[in-house]
């Protein structure tokens, strides 16, 4: 193992991850029901990772001002392919590597906002944990003066194969365009897998690999494709989208009607000739903002996770490990009381459905992608 690389495991920490490494390396479930050594963890819990989909809000408003189903569809495009740096490198850039987030409570819940600024409105973020077993989340988002909202939820289906540890991720989001005859222009946006490297050395990061998808109610598709970094060299983070047309099999030898492609963690440009840029996210984000820990309810993220984060950013992982397990041992007893007294848990913001029929519209554009697939539809509480 290099120098640099053994450095990434705290010296307190070797032990406890030789063991964590030599269990991966023979397991073959699910490892989400592996515990890792409290360095590796991040102190931000799963419930906090939607708010990635929004740290560019202007993005996120502008799609409301395409003038047709073209231009929306690139203005959807162009967002989302910009959402994907904050979602997959950042804690790279924050914490030197990728960290395995909290396994989030059943029932926890994580609100925040983007404000006004330049007339773009104001957008609105709403997550509740809405399954631990396997750890499901849902999400809205909503820019109410625009007339645009994404609703959606997200699972991992996680094993460990060739020393990296593989994510397909499951779920899918559904973003709605609130159009001036007041007709709804719906978008359905799959999500891509993961890979992730680095394990054995302590030093994580993601890749995309494979390909995802997003589909418009108006016909229009993109087919975005992901290639990281080969084992001789490359540039990571790398894709590239065809977009296509109604009536076009974007899964044929049709010629897209736009081509983009590029570094979705830098800048990407059209494959029109000319080489315009088309996202450049090299410069700041904006985080969510959430109201103080001490106006928070029990239930929010930040405020049930305080003592857990505490201690993984100062390094006291001792303290940290103390406060997750007393955390992870009262939800236990409180999912056996629930058994016992024949009262599950009600979810508070969203009614699960079994089959979505936004996706079952959508997804019959594409190939490659199941017909059917459940979903998570928002309310709001009385």
């Amino acid at each position: 193992m290099p120098a640099d690389e053994q450095d990434a495991v705290p010296s307190g920490q070797k032990s406890s991850w030789g063991a964590f490494i030599k269990q991966l390396a023979s397991f073959t479930g699910d490892i989400y029901s592996m515990t890792a050594p409290p360095f590796i963890l991040s102190p931000v819990s799963l419930t906090e990772f939607p708010a990635y989909w929004c740290e560019r809000p202007q993005l996120f408003a502008d799609i409301a001002g395409g003038k047709d189903p073209e231009e929306r569809m690139l203005l959807v495009l162009k967002w989302f392919i910009s959402t994907l740096k904050g979602q997959y490198t950042t804690r790279n850039e924050k914490m030197g590597s990728e960290k395995k987030p909290l396994n989030p409570v059943l029932g926890e819940q994580f609100f925040g906002h983007w404000p006004d600024y330049n007339g773009r409105g104001q957008t609105e973020l709403v997550v509740e944990q809405v399954s631990h077993h396997p750890p499901i989340t849902a999400y809205y988002i909503e820019n109410a003066s625009k007339g645009i909202a994404l609703q959606g939820h997200s699972a991992q289906k996680i094993n460990f194969s060739s020393g990296a540890i593989i994510v397909r991720q499951v779920g899918h989001a559904i973003l709605g365009v609130k159009l001036p005859d007041q007709t709804v222009e719906k978008y359905l946006i799959t999500l891509p897998r993961l890979r992730i490297d680095g394990i054995f050395y302590g030093s994580p990061y993601i890749e995309l690999t494979d390909s995802s998808y997003i589909a418009s109610s108006a016909g229009w598709v993109a087919n975005i494709d992901y290639k990281g970094k080969g084992y001789f060299g490359g540039k990571s983070h790398q894709f590239k989208a065809n977009v296509f047309g109604p009536g076009v099999d974007s899964a044929g030898t049709a010629t897209p009607k736009h081509v983009i492609d590029g570094l979705w963690h830098e800048v990407s440009k059209t494959n029109n000739g000319k080489g315009e840029v088309f996202t450049d996210v090299r410069g700041p984000k904006e985080e969510v903002t959430v109201k103080p820990i001490e106006e928070q309810g029990e239930w929010e993220s930040r405020n049930l996770w305080q003592h857990v984060g505490k201690g993984i950013r100062t390094g006291d992982f001792e303290a940290a490990s103390r406060e997750k397990s007393k955390i992870e041992n009262e939800q236990r007893q409180r999912r056996k009381d629930e058994l016992a007294a024949n009262t599950p848990w009600k979810l508070k913001y969203f009614v699960h459905v079994e089959s979505d029929p936004d996706y079952e519209e959508l997804a019959s554009l594409l190939r490659g992608v199941q017909p059917t697939e459940d979903g998570y539809v928002y309310q709001s509480p009385a």
